[in-house]
């Protein structure tokens, strides 16, 4: 143990250091001291215009009003990725936020479709998907029901610089002390290793017990500072670069992001109601950076905005993402590409994680090494999925491709596409956040067809299964009547 936390020092701002900030006074009131370090003339990434639902989550627990966060952000709703030429060029599938179909029993409902489908029925499993058919109708609205049949979780896309200024704005009036200035040098105890203080340019020392790293890339303190390891992912995802331009906004406004696979790599596509976030995601081994910005403005579908920006990155992990009195938390902390736009989230399950473990009289070793326990679990389980996308393929028009298709991937993956070939069965690791949903979608949609599925499925005859089906695909319609075009129900809701 050492002595008690009085003190958090943040340092750097951007999207990591004031998600950090707000949460941090919001969860501990004026209990702990809390001071943000960063300098306007450091920039920012600032890519991860897309999140997940669990930013809902997040955003409530600040007491956010969704009307001025929409306003404040840009911000449109997110019901889904669309995968656009992952398995074989000219396909696509989507991965949404919803789980398809009802509980039937025993087993997933993916069984019963199986089942269904080898008795006759012709509808895909997206088919019993609210989510999928909301996306389908470019429409949205919120459902006030408890039925989980009407599930249609959401998340959204936002210009996650403006996020971070929104937040600012809400922790400075909530007691953060922000202090502009550059650090020049971080002094160390000598005896337990513990950062004592951080001397600016201008020469001011600021002095904190508990140290956030939110440098991003440069990880100045956990990495630059303490030394904590950089585990490259490198081997499975080859990826170092990505190019990034905004463009005109679309006249209808998709209430979903688009993935949209090329011979090297992959590009995003963000509706926000400013503008859309567009970008392409690729290996410098595969493909030149002429040729990436050749290939993503030639494919943007509105006018471009300026120039593409370059941002590269080494896909890994922070080998201890908390060492000593430093918690690195957003790019420090480790990078993986934002095909599944789990950028943001990382920053939020990275706060939450150490709030709930945080020390009080001191830190504990045992709550360092738990915590970097469960990140690690987590960065990697998130890793796999993101692998899944690019080794289930069957594209034979590169090098990328191929490699990526005959490329040795984890133990754990290997297992769950064994699992699922096999049975149609999925199976959950702790500190997974893509659910049996989310990897039912993505292996499906990436063309594995399971062999077998589960015999409670066999409870229901053929016919009476078949009545079943279709019982539940007229009642997943049902609320799409109601629905608004997407940017109807923005310019309604926002402006209410």
């Amino acid at each position: 143990m050492t002595n008690p936390i009085r003190k958090v020092v943040i340092a750097g701002g951007g999207t990591a250091g004031w998600m950090t900030a707000a949460l941090l006074r919001k969860v501990l009131q004026q209990h702990i001291e809390i001071e943000l370090v960063e300098s306007q003339e450091i920039g920012i990434v600032g890519v991860g215009e897309a999140t997940i639902p669990p930013i809902q989550i997040f955003n409530k627990y600040l007491g956010l009003d969704e009307k001025e966060f929409l306003r404040e952000t840009n911000g449109t709703i997110k019901l889904a990725i669309q995968f656009e030429n992952w398995r074989i060029s000219g396909e696509s599938y989507f991965h949404t936020f919803g789980a398809p179909g009802a509980n039937l029993g025993f087993c997933s409902f993916q069984h019963f479709w199986l089942k269904a489908q080898r008795a006759g029925l012709q509808r895909s499993l997206w088919d019993f998907d609210l989510n999928f058919l909301s996306c389908q109708q470019g429409k949205f609205n919120k459902i006030n029901t408890q039925n989980p049949v009407y599930d249609m979780p959401y998340a959204y896309h936002f210009d996650s610089a403006l996020y971070g200024q929104y937040l600012r704005k809400l922790a400075e009036r909530w007691g953060v002390t922000r202090t502009e200035g550059l650090i020049e040098h971080i002094k160390v105890n000598a005896d337990s290793g513990y950062i004592e203080k951080l001397q600016l340019k201008s020469g001011k020392q600021i002095d904190g017990d508990l140290f956030i790293d939110c440098t991003g890339i440069r990880k100045l303190l956990i990495g630059k500072t303490l030394g904590v390891n950089y585990e490259n992912w490198e081997h499975l995802l080859p990826a170092d670069s990505a190019l990034a331009v905004p463009s005109e906004r679309f006249a209808h406004t998709l209430p979903y992001t688009r993935s949209i696979a090329h011979k090297v790599g992959w590009q995003w596509r963000i509706p926000l109601t400013s503008r859309n976030g567009n970008g392409i995601v690729y290996s410098s081994k595969y493909m030149s950076d002429e040729q990436a910005e050749q290939t993503l403005l030639n494919n943007l579908d509105s006018t471009a905005i300026g120039d593409p920006r370059k941002i590269t990155f080494e896909t890994g992990r922070t080998q201890q993402q908390w060492h000593k009195n430093v918690v690195a938390i957003g790019l420090s902390s480790g990078f993986l590409e934002p095909l599944e736009s789990t950028s943001i989230h990382l920053i939020q399950s990275g706060i939450v994680r150490l709030l709930k473990m945080f020390p009080n009289e001191g830190i504990s070793q045992a709550m360092i090494e738990l915590y970097n326990a469960e990140s690690k679990q987590e960065f990697e389980t998130i890793r796999d999925f993101i692998v899944l996308h690019y080794h289930v393929n069957e594209r034979s028009d590169s090098d990328f491709w191929q490699d990526m298709r005959n490329m040795p991937i984890p133990e754990r993956l290997q297992q769950k596409l064994a699992a699922f070939k096999e049975t149609a069965a999925i199976f959950n690791d702790s500190n997974d956040i893509f659910k049996d949903a989310s990897w039912l979608q993505v292996m499906l949609g990436q063309g594995i067809k399971p062999v077998d599925y589960h015999p409670a499925a066999k409870v229901h005859g053929d016919e009476e299964l078949l009545a079943i089906m279709n019982k539940i695909y007229h009642a997943k319609l049902q609320p799409l009547a109601k629905m608004l075009p997407h940017d109807e129900f923005l310019s309604r809701y926002i402006n209410a």
